[in-house]
This record gives structure tokens, sequence and C-alpha cells, in this order.
């Protein structure tokens, strides 16, 4: 029956690659990893924070706000209406769950939260889509939107980490949200232009320049970890 195909194969497949992501970034955080019970709990808020988006989406769809129009139409659409409703949810939960807690004790704390939020939305956005699309949507997401998704969490990350142990703080956050948005508004705006089809491809492009950039801001924060000379251990801080 196609429901158990749903349940035993292709929802699975929609969950693996936000579990993978997170795997991979708490395993880079070297030298004091997080406890258990925070990263679960920015997992948890980030498939909560598709709630806000989706409403907010719903909405602006009722208003004839979406992919359909002229060129600039479509990118305002993709920069305002999904880049920063989405990227404002998410870090909405890292401000008010994460940020203010004892573990988050160093820099690179920040991407390795904002990443588990990130992933949390990716993971219930992919449930929603592999019910309503399929197989096909699933496998093509898994290696375009989620980890789209994962770079705007790693540099939203990268400065909410910055902004946690420098002076001038908000200066960060705002930019952090601005390079997210962008990346994200970019990837989208490509993504949706049905009546130029090679323009499409520039959205592989953006997305490799994301996931370049996000590398970088990974090993800078691990490079600059006020911990690497210590042994690695499990902080029990909340």
């Amino acid at each position: 029956m196609e429901w158990i195909s749903y349940l035993l194969f292709i929802i699975p497949l929609a969950i693996a690659p936000g579990i993978a992501i997170a795997l991979f970034i708490y395993f880079r955080d070297k030298y004091e990893k997080e406890p258990f019970h925070l990263l679960r709990g920015c997992f948890l808020f980030g498939l909560l924070s598709v709630v806000p988006a989706g409403l907010i989406e719903v909405i602006e769809g009722l208003a004839g706000f979406n992919e359909s129009g002229n060129m600039l139409q479509i990118f305002l659409y993709a920069l305002i209406g999904v880049g920063l409703v989405e990227e404002l949810s998410k870090y909405f939960f890292l401000q008010v769950y994460a940020y203010p807690k004892a573990a988050f004790n160093e820099p690179f704390d920040g991407i390795v939260y904002s990443v588990m939020i990130a992933m949390g939305f990716a993971t219930a956005e992919n449930i929603l889509y592999a019910v309503s699309h399929g197989l096909g949507t699933t496998v093509m997401r898994m290696f375009t939107a989620v980890p789209l998704h994962a770079t705007c969490g790693v540099i939203v990350g990268y400065y909410v980490g910055l902004a946690k142990f420098k002076p001038g703080p908000v200066k960060y956050i705002l930019i952090g949200l601005l390079l997210a948005v962008v990346i994200h508004g970019a990837y989208d705006f490509f993504l949706f232009q049905q009546d130029y089809p090679a323009l499409t491809l520039m959205a592989v492009v953006s997305l490799g320049a994301a996931v370049t950039l996000s590398f970088i801001a990974i090993n800078r924060h691990r490079k600059n970890s006020p911990f690497q000379n210590n042994r690695p251990v499990n902080s029990e801080n909340v």
C-alpha cells in the first residue's frame, strides 16, 4: 500500500539528511561538546519554527505574493517572502532558547545551535514535501534545500557566536541575518525561474558558493576556539 511505502521509506529518507548534517556539525565541535538536551531542544524548536514561517507564507499566498510575476516580483518574494521569513523564524528560537545558555561558551557553539535549529526546520519542511510530492522531490531536496538550510544556519550561527563574545552584538547579528537572507533568497530566486530554465542552474552555483563560505566559517571558529588546548569534554552547563 502507498502509505506503507511513505512510512517505511519516503519519510525516513526525508528525515535522514537533516540528521546526517546535524551529526556532522556535532562531530566538528571538537573541543567541547554541547549538552545533548540542548541540542535536542534546538532541533525540536527548529521543527516548531516551520509553523510561524508556514503561516506567514500561506498569508502571502492568499495576498498574491508568490513566485509568479515579473523578475522583480519573483526576486522580492524569494528574498522577503521566503528568505527573510524563514531565517527570522529560525533565528527567533536561536535567540530566545540557545543564546542565553551558559553552555554557549565559545563562538563555535553559535554554529552548532543554529544548525541544529536549521536542521529541525529542514526536516519538518522535508516531511511536508515528501508527503505532498513523493520520492523524486524528497531525493532532490536531500542535495539542495537541506544543505541550503544548513549553510544559512552556519552563517547565522557564525555571527551569533561573534555577537555573544564581542562588543556591539547587534551589528554581528544583523550581518549574519542579512547574509543568510541573501543566500536563501538568491537560491530561491534562481529556482523560481520557470520562464528561464537555464537560470535555475544558478541555484546550484549559489548553493555551492554558500557551502564553501560555511566551511570557511566553521574552520575559522574551530581554529580560534578557546578550548583547543584542552581535552574534549562534555559540558553539563545549562
